[in-house]
């Protein structure tokens, strides 16, 4: 039991603390390449893949059209997901610089992705989606790290809405951010945010049928083939919607399963000599998969090694010192909140089983709509 407490708590530990320390220290001693604004700005495609209803989609392109970007070099394709069913005639064509387009018929937003593309004409593309709202300058800030910086995709930042308390997500972002922030200035980001990114259009290939997550296949795609991924904390996109749990379950199980999909469909990931940023790959996306089965392992492990010492009734004291810790809680007005991590917590850990299953067994046809 003593050797599956120090492998399970050694790999939580290298996953969610030597890992991320690491990356800290190794990007803190580069020196961030200052972009300069190139003397001719290229033009750009601001690409929206979406199943939305109209007012939402015209509201989301005037967020766009009205960025701090020369107006004649920016242009926006909005390509609506066939599976929805929407009629791209319903949409604002009349918007100056504004293509609808009908995303291909397989449905699913890769094919919807492939659709806006094929439309597009700027040397650049942004992509993003409906429900966030770019920073004035976060289209000329991504532009400007592909032209004048060491990168070929340049995530930006993603920022939630903050709450008078954050949730467990909320903080996990954060740190999600500085983590691919770090990871991009010492070799690549692992992944983008999909709701903010930008690459050259030569760069782009055809996504695959049922592809789950663009924003993971394309950087990946790109990082085998020795490309930088990029990450832009200046250029920045902001989510208005809060996270609640169920939510939140439904997309982690989706982004999850993701995960799986990628490494089924572009396997070169996973060998050493294929993939250039191959043990940032195996510790962000791969080893944070088995944190439900670390965590059990250790607890059952750690359990174990009390009862074999103290007996059973380790039971009963760690059942007196639950009631306790409410009980605590509750005097200090902090019990809800302690509930409500804890149903967090369990959320996420609960999502990584399903998405397990889902890998386990091929199923990819986890795309809901969000409610």
């Amino acid at each position: 039991m003593l050797i599956i407490i120090l492998i399970a708590g050694g790999l939580l530990l290298l996953t969610w603390g030597i890992y991320p320390l690491v990356m800290r220290g190794l990007a803190s001693g580069r020196t961030e390449q200052v972009s300069v604004p190139p003397a001719t700005w290229p033009t750009v495609t601001a690409v929206v893949a979406t199943r939305e209803e109209p007012p939402l989609v015209e509201s989301r392109i005037r967020d766009l059209l009205a960025a701090d970007y020369p107006a004649d070099r920016l242009t926006v394709v909005v390509a609506i997901d066939a599976a929805h069913g929407g009629d791209p005639r319903t949409y604002p064509m009349t918007l100056p610089g504004v293509t609808v387009v009908p995303g291909e018929a397989a449905g699913g937003k890769a094919a919807t992705l492939n659709a806006a593309v094929q439309a597009a004409t700027g040397d650049i593309l942004v992509f993003t989606d409906t429900h966030q709202r770019f920073d004035a300058g976060a289209i000329r800030l991504l532009v400007e790290e592909l032209v004048c910086g060491p990168y070929d995709v340049v995530s930006g930042q993603l920022d939630l809405p903050e709450g008078r308390r954050r949730s467990l997500v909320e903080h996990y972002w954060r740190l999600e951010r500085r983590l691919r922030a770090d990871e991009a200035k010492v070799a690549s980001a692992i992944g983008v945010s999909g709701s903010i990114y930008a690459m050259p259009r030569e760069l782009w290939a055809p996504l695959p049928a049922g592809l789950i997550l663009d924003d993971l296949y394309v950087p990946m795609r790109l990082a085998l083939a020795g490309h930088r991924v990029g990450f832009s904390a200046r250029a920045r996109a902001f989510d208005a919607r809060r996270t609640v749990v169920d939510q939140e379950f439904r997309r982690k199980v989706r982004t999850l399963t993701g995960n799986f999909q990628l490494c089924a469909w572009l396997p070169g990931v996973l060998l050493p000599g294929r993939n250039p940023v191959w043990p940032q790959f195996v510790i962000h996306k791969l080893l944070r998969l088995l944190t439900p089965w670390l965590l059990l392992a250790l607890g059952l492990s750690v359990l174990g090694l009390a009862i074999s010492a103290w007996g059973w009734g380790v039971l009963l004291a760690l059942m007196i010192g639950a009631l306790v810790t409410l009980a605590v809680a509750e005097v200090l007005g902090i019990r809800r909140v302690l509930l409500r991590h804890a149903r967090w917590l369990f959320s996420m850990q609960a999502a990584i089983l399903v998405a397990t299953l889902n890998g386990a067994t091929g199923r990819w046809n986890v795309w809901r709509a969000p409610k």
